[in-house]
């Protein structure tokens, strides 16, 4: 299996995702010049992509979704209320609604050799997931954009291979920092986003002695930035009550504007 940030972060999120027979993409946050110049990198095109995985209907997640799916006729899996809501987005232009493959919270799927098992999230959309994929053995998931988490998170993501993880805000920058109240409020909610130190105890939770690595992902251009996240999630891990370290796997933090480290196991 592969894993691969195309870009992640407030301005556009894209997640490549495969097998040697199966290419999804994860969310189209991008112009579709961008995605396919950041695909391009590792291999690969939108062309070839057999699925695109919506994990909800913000900008940063589906901006470039009408252009890349007309153009290719890729069939689009999401759950009823975000179909729903994009469907609402008239920026997006008119998608053919026979392109839409409508998923369920909880009820996996399969595309090609990955099996996709939908899992929901805490955040401000009308059906927000997260997605957790296998394939064999073999397994993986994107887990970002979610105000908190749970102990249904945390039994979904044990046993994974490779976790791309949001660490979204450093909490003092962002209670130091320019936002409106409202805004600050809402980013540090339960429907809001992971920060650096909720993100490390989630990973401290779901590490085994097999544990292949994690991409830090989702970061704030004004509110984080990659060190910050990088040593914060680290530091959680080693406080925390197990038997494992922040050395003892491969920690990456996924770019904003550019292709990130390629995953593959």
């Amino acid at each position: 299996m592969k894993l691969c940030s195309i870009a992640s972060g407030s301005s556009g999120n894209c997640i490549f995702a495969g097998t040697e027979t199966t290419s999804l993409l994860i969310d189209t946050g991008l112009s579709g010049k961008r995605m396919e110049a950041g695909l391009n990198e590792i291999g690969h095109t939108a062309r070839e992509a057999d699925g695109i995985l919506i994990t909800h209907e913000h900008s940063d997640h589906i901006s470039g979704l009408g252009v890349v799916a007309r153009r290719y006729g890729i069939p689009i899996y999401a759950t009823a209320g975000t179909k729903k809501a994009i469907l609402k987005c008239k920026s997006l232009g008119e998608i053919p609604q026979d392109l839409f493959r409508e998923i369920e919270e909880g009820r996996e799927f399969t595309i090609g050799d990955i099996a996709v098992s939908p899992v929901p999230i805490s955040h401000d959309a009308a059906m927000p997931t997260a997605f957790v994929l296998r394939q064999g053995k073999k397994s993986m998931a994107v887990m970002t954009d979610l105000g908190k988490f749970d102990e249904g998170i945390v039994e979904k993501l044990q046993h994974l291979d490779v976790l791309l993880l949001e660490a979204n805000h450093d909490v003092h920058m962002l209670e130091a920092g320019s936002y409106p109240y409202y805004l600050k409020q809402r980013i540090l909610g339960d429907r809001g986003h992971l920060s650096n130190e909720l993100s490390g105890q989630l990973l401290s939770q779901v590490l085994h002695d097999n544990f292949k690595g994690v991409i830090l992902g989702h970061l704030s251009k004004e509110n984080n930035y990659e060190q910050l996240a990088y040593e914060t999630v680290r530091l959680e891990v080693d406080m925390a009550p197990n038997p494992y370290r922040a050395g003892d796997f491969p920690m990456y933090v996924a770019k904003r504007d550019m292709v990130s480290e390629v995953i593959e196991f």
